[in-house]
């Protein structure tokens, strides 16, 4: 059996972080191949267009790898946390250098029901927020996925408190109109 093969399987955030401090080459790899696939999708919930979020991705990962030591010396929290937010950060600051990032100002019914999405899989459901404007998906994701509140968001974005307050109505609004549209075609 291949020897790398064996350890990558083997090791949790503190051997890794070990690997790390042993300056042992592998650790990069180890890491990359541990939290690609979360960090990606992660990227994916900010940045809809997948050759940017593998840019990100890519850009996050060579940051990680840069102040993987910053994060040793602070001495508590989640690795995998940190390289979420690390992620997520870069996720934005390419939304907001991006010439499409706007917030909408589209007009939005009210919704008649919530739409059933217990039934929906993972899947789907993130398939429809990806489909939301730049914007409404970040803010929805900052507010729903990432737990932050409408203070923070604003500060992160640069927007009033009201704007991320909208831009989330607005978000869960066409989301509910999307899911209720698709129970509809499909039944």
């Amino acid at each position: 059996m291949n020897r790398f093969l064996f350890r990558r399987n083997n090791f949790d955030d503190c051997g890794i972080l070990r690997l790390f401090r042993d300056g042992d080459p592998a650790a990069p790899r180890i890491l990359y191949e541990k939290y690609s696939a979360l960090l990606y999708a992660v990227c994916l919930r900010y940045v809809s267009v997948e050759m940017d979020a593998e840019d990100v991705l890519q850009d996050s990962f060579m940051t990680i790898f840069d102040r993987i030591g910053s994060f040793e010396d602070r001495g508590k929290g989640s690795l995998k946390a940190w390289m979420i937010r690390i992620v997520v950060n870069l996720s934005l600051k390419h939304l907001r250098n991006s010439s499409h990032f706007v917030f909408e100002d589209v007009e939005t019914a009210e919704i008649p029901y919530e739409p059933e999405t217990e039934s929906l899989g993972p899947e789907l459901l993130v398939k429809f927020i990806r489909s939301l404007p730049d914007g409404y998906r970040a803010v929805f994701n900052m507010y729903v996925v990432e737990g932050m509140s409408h203070k923070e968001i604003a500060g992160i974005l640069g927007i009033t408190e009201s704007t991320s307050a909208s831009q989330l109505h607005r978000a869960k609004a066409m989301l509910a109109r999307t899911i209720n549209k698709y129970w509809e075609e499909i039944r």
